[in-house]
């Protein structure tokens, strides 16, 4: 295991750079938008919670039809060379806002992101999880898989943190700089493929030995969400088509409802994600500072649980039984927040916040041992179309909610 672990160290730092510079922008992205759009000291202002919204359902409709289109021309091309233009794409936005930050050049980033979103968005998280499906075979790969989302949460610790004490401007010029350098260290140092002699494997879309322990066991013969593999390929093109995608989620009932599971997880979060801050913007006045310190505490406690929690829990009870106590505690986490009657309470509830972080890592590792390794861009960029097929969906239902209710809390 440590072996393989180690060899994923170019894409763990590709992907610590990427989210670093993601994450940093968030705590204060909400106060920049409130500033540009808002007169005044309108918390409550609804033209924001709107414009976040559509920005989120246009950024959705588009990863939704780019995720798989990535995945195929990666299991093509390579990974590397597929990575290249999403990482180039994210270092416009943070510029302009590096830049200025008036209404005029709010609306040039507000374009330029949901643009570059369309194909930056999830890009690296979907690509490093082929990556790791590649590389890592048998029981470890869901350890690599929670390893891979640790490093993204801890990124996400330490942009909160510079972001909790830098100025706006130089937040934004700092995360041009992470995704620049990110950029440069992929292209450098990143290997497409860590073990050479494994290549007729990959190209065969077989599995090792280790993977399975039941060869002639069918995935259709199994209970829900059993994380038995297939040992033959699944895709006979090299691209595989929309009737490639559907043909797999008929043919595999565990494979149809990880994306089942995939969709709701991601309506869930995506609706939280766009209505939560503003939500605590305008009933307990929260800013960027306090925003930073919720934001560091979730980060703190989702590496900790990442790195060291999941990998124990997945080997001793399995993925299935993972997912579902994930998917519980996010019940719970959601459940408490919307009832949030005093400014601490959303602090309580990061106790849960390791249940969400559970989901996805769950989700691709049961996913992957589906198909073979030459065929892992094609089902994880198929979880990511879905995962952005949610975000279309929550903001119809999340922003319009989220608008009376800060607009009643405004007017009580």
């Amino acid at each position: 295991m440590e072996d393989g672990i180690g060899g994923l160290r170019h894409m763990l730092a590709t992907v610590f750079l990427s989210a670093f510079a993601g994450f940093m922008v968030v705590p204060v992205i909400t106060d920049v938008t409130v500033a540009a759009l808002c007169s005044g000291s309108d918390d409550s202002c609804s033209l924001a919670v709107y414009l976040t919204g559509f920005q989120q359902v246009a950024i959705g409709m588009g990863t939704m039809i780019m995720m798989p289109v990535i995945g195929n021309l990666s299991d093509r091309y390579g990974i590397k060379t597929i990575l290249t233009l999403p990482m180039c794409l994210s270092i416009v936005p943070p510029v302009i806002l590096g830049y200025r930050r008036d209404t005029k050049f709010f609306y040039v980033f507000y374009i330029s992101k949901i643009l570059t979103s369309m194909v930056c968005e999830g890009t690296v998280d979907c690509l490093a999880y082929a990556y790791v499906a590649v590389n890592i075979h048998g029981s470890t790969r869901i350890s690599a898989f929670g390893i891979l989302a640790g490093i993204k949460t801890i990124a996400g610790l330490f942009g909160t943190l510079v972001a909790r004490f830098l100025p706006i401007a130089l937040t934004f010029q700092v995360s041009a700089i992470s995704f620049f350098v990110g950029l440069v260290y992929m292209r450098v140092f990143l290997k497409e493929n860590l073990k050479a002699d494994e290549d007729d494997d990959h190209h065969h879309g077989t599995y090792h030995q280790e993977d399975h322990d039941s060869i002639n066991t069918t995935m259709l013969a199994e209970p829900i969400l059993n994380d038995t593999p297939i040992k033959t390929q699944v895709f006979q093109k090299k691209y595989s088509s929309l009737k490639d995608m559907i043909s797999l989620m008929k043919t595999s009932t565990i494979f149809f409802q990880a994306l089942v599971v995939t969709f709701f997880s991601s309506f869930s979060d995506s609706g939280m994600e766009s209505a939560f801050l503003y939500f605590l913007k305008a009933r307990f006045g929260f800013d960027k500072k306090q925003f930073a310190d919720l934001l560091l505490l979730i980060t703190i406690v989702g590496s900790i649980s990442q790195l060291f929690v999941l990998p124990r829990f997945a080997s001793a009870i399995g993925e299935c039984k993972l997912l579902s106590t994930g998917l519980f505690m996010e019940f719970i986490n959601m459940a408490i927040v919307s009832v949030s009657w005093a400014p601490w309470v959303p602090y309580l509830t990061t106790v849960f916040v390791p249940g969400a972080l559970f989901v996805m890592p769950s989700v691709c590792g049961i996913a992957s041992r589906q198909v073979g390794p030459g065929e892992q861009g094609k089902v994880q960029g198929c979880i990511s179309g879905v995962r952005s097929f949610g975000k279309v969906v929550a903001p119809f239902v999340f922003s319009p909610l989220t608008v009376d209710r800060i607009l009643s809390e405004s007017t009580d």
